[in-house]
């Protein structure tokens, strides 16, 4: 049994299947709703029910207040539809943004490479072809787990058109089932779903401004898959990527971007250690990534655009720096990578989109 969905201020309806969440039903159409983790963990999708009622499923308290469930708000990743209902969500248009309808996908395994002792590159080879926008991501099913994993995609549309391949960059979480699946069992040859694209972490070109992408951990993934899209198409303002890991092992595809800032003049590659200052030499900066920018910029980045993309303390202490730096909010983009651990954080009031 289906249920209607009116999405206000679009006056869009659109068709809900029984157990179908708000948010799946509406990516599926076209419809964006800002999102974020996809698990009731981040309070990203949060939606007003204006008239109607949803089961508002297993959302975090964190994510979603005792009092705002009071107040008929829902997490639009979490609820499912009990009869039609109308809700209102934060719909914004950006003429940079790419609308691309979410899709299921079948893959095989391609190959599975080691790219750090902590850090895995898995390349999919999909059943049909997929576009999305450099930037976003995939909801991976863990075989065996009945569950999904937000992953982003490391190379660019043009690599995927041309292969038909994605390339997931996997850390391995300390007690992960799912990314200790796939470290520890899945293996080349092996097939997989998963449904995508997702997300609103893209370049923003028609500013016309410098770019700054600031990357920690795994979170290399998107600003590699828009570096490399920037670069194709024959982008000219200053691109500068900082990207920090802890030691020297950990810092994978140096070596890809050091060649990219060779080749493209526009293309500055700053990276970055937190540990062992001795390895700091060779072109790499010793310190935490936002420490690094800032002395990089002398602290002044107005007339810029920033991407983060990383681990919720990394970016929390980025948009600080950025800020205090005369960086205003609205362009300061980020991608946060957030575990239920995190949720029981108290997020920075410094930036809305947190």
């Amino acid at each position: 049994m289906s249920h209607q969905l009116t999405i206000e201020p679009l006056g869009a309806t659109i068709e809900v299947e029984e157990g179908q969440t708000i948010l799946d039903a509406a990516l599926r159409q076209g419809i964006y709703i800002p999102h974020a983790c996809c698990h009731g963990l981040c309070g990203t999708c949060k939606v007003a029910i204006l008239d109607g009622e949803a089961d508002l499923g297993d959302a975090n308290p964190f994510a979603l207040m005792d009092f705002e469930r009071e107040e008929g708000k829902a997490l639009a990743c979490c609820a499912t539809l009990l009869e039609d209902t109308v809700i209102e969500a934060d719909v914004d248009e950006d003429p940079d943004a790419e609308i691309v309808p979410v899709k299921d996908f079948e893959a095989d395994v391609v190959r599975i490479e080691q790219l750090t002792p902590t850090i895995k590159a898995i390349r999919l080879r999909l059943a049909q072809p997929m576009h999305f926008q450099a930037g976003q991501y995939v909801q991976l099913e863990i075989p065996g787990l009945h569950q999904s994993r937000a992953f982003s995609i490391a190379n660019a549309p043009a690599d995927v058109g041309a292969t038909g391949e994605i390339e997931l960059n996997v850390r391995q979480v300390p007690g992960g089932l799912g990314t200790g699946y796939l470290h520890e069992k899945l293996a080349a040859g092996d097939r997989v779903r998963l449904s995508g694209p997702y997300g609103r972490f893209f370049a923003r070109q028609s500013a016309g401004l410098p770019m700054i992408f600031m990357a920690g951990g795994s979170g290399l993934s998107s600003p590699r898959s828009m570096i490399h899209a920037l670069l194709e198409c024959g982008v000219t303002v200053p691109i500068t990527l900082f990207y920090g890991q802890r030691n020297a092992a950990e810092l994978y595809y140096d070596a890809e971007f050091r060649a990219l800032s060779e080749r493209y003049p526009n293309f500055t590659y700053v990276p970055a250690l937190s540990e062992g200052a001795a390895e700091a030499g060779t072109g790499i900066a010793h310190g935490f990534v936002h420490e690094v920018a800032k002395a990089h910029f002398d602290n002044d980045f107005s007339g810029r655009q920033a991407y983060l993309c990383g681990p919720p303390v990394m970016i929390d202490a980025c948009i600080t720096t950025l800020m205090q730096g005369r960086l205003f909010e609205r362009d300061i983009y980020h991608e946060k990578f957030i575990s239920a651990a995190d949720a029981q954080q108290v997020r920075s009031p410094l930036f809305r989109r947190v």
